[in-house]
């Protein structure tokens, strides 16, 4: 089964774990790692033959465009993840609009081809966030791949469905970042974090129960930071250090495993092949039951 990989492509100081202790107008200040980190996954992409999603946070784009067009001409798929890294609880629906606008546009601007995609900062589409998805269909995005069916401090739409679907309402599809079913709890398993927290031999029996006992493919992500054990310590509480930097130096190991055990293509492709999709109207994916 053929499943969907994502980079979000963001700086290790912008993750909203660090918002209260890094401000948006310091972040010039910090040493900038993100090309070096994209580059290194972009080189074990290309020695695996594997092709991938990297959703784009503008800011980055607007500082660094000739890596923002190396990952598309390595034919990698360019999709948005926002401009300021704020989630969608932290904006006005306006403000998210101009945002989802502005960064389609720079995009499709560096690199000449059409932004299709969306993920939000955070996983931040939540049961009071939900007008930014027909928001996303207003401004000519195709999909989106910020809902997370899980609970958890931050984010979450634990009673939306784990897999993809298109919102009735608006048209948009949906690709909802994966997680496993034991018992009744979904349990979140598709990266980031929990790849590092996770022992490997746990990721790879929750995501290969997607496939073969759900019959569905999984989309799975990564950051770019979490490649790079060596970044600059961050003065934070214990629990966003924790977040941040636990088993950063197991990352890369396990990532060259995930890319043996299991096969990849981008979001968007991996969402054609599953054509025609169930649907899904905004108001179930806040019912219970």
């Amino acid at each position: 089964m053929i499943n969907a990989l994502s980079v979000d492509v963001e700086e290790y100081f912008q993750v909203v774990a660090f918002a209260q202790v890094v401000k948006p107008e310091d972040w010039n200040k910090f040493p900038s790692r993100v090309e070096k980190n994209t580059r290194l996954i972009l080189d074990i992409l290309a020695q695996k033959g594997v092709k991938a999603t990297f959703f784009c946070l503008a800011w980055v784009a607007r500082k660094y465009p000739g890596l923002i067009r190396q990952i598309a001409e390595a034919g990698h798929e360019i999709a948005s993840h926002g401009v300021s890294h704020k989630p969608l609880f932290d904006l006005t629906p306006k403000k998210f609009r101009e945002e989802a606008r502005e960064s389609k546009k720079i995009l499709e601007d560096i690199t000449g081809q059409k932004v299709s995609g969306f993920r939000a900062s955070t996983y931040s589409i939540t049961p009071k966030t939900l007008w930014g998805l027909e928001i996303l269909a207003e401004e000519g995005y195709a999909y989106d791949s910020s809902i997370f069916p899980i609970y958890h401090d931050l984010y979450g739409l634990p009673n939306a469905p784990r897999y993809p679907f298109v919102i009735k309402d608006t048209g948009l599809k949906e690709f909802p970042v994966s997680a496993a079913r034991l018992g009744k709890t979904n349990i979140p398993v598709a990266g980031g974090g929990y790849f590092r927290l996770f022992p490997y031999f746990f990721t790879r029996f929750l995501l290969k129960r997607i496939n073969k006992r759900d019959g569905l493919p999984f989309v799975f992500y990564v950051h770019p930071w979490e490649f790079d054990p060596d970044q600059p310590r961050i003065k934070a509480p214990l629990k966003s250090r924790f977040r941040h930097y636990q088993n950063l130096t197991k990352t890369k190991k396990r990532f060259h495993k995930l890319l043996k055990d299991f096969s990849f293509a981008p979001v968007k492709e991996v969402l054609k092949s599953l054509e025609p999709l169930p649907t899904v109207s905004i108001k179930e994916l806040v019912d219970e039951g």
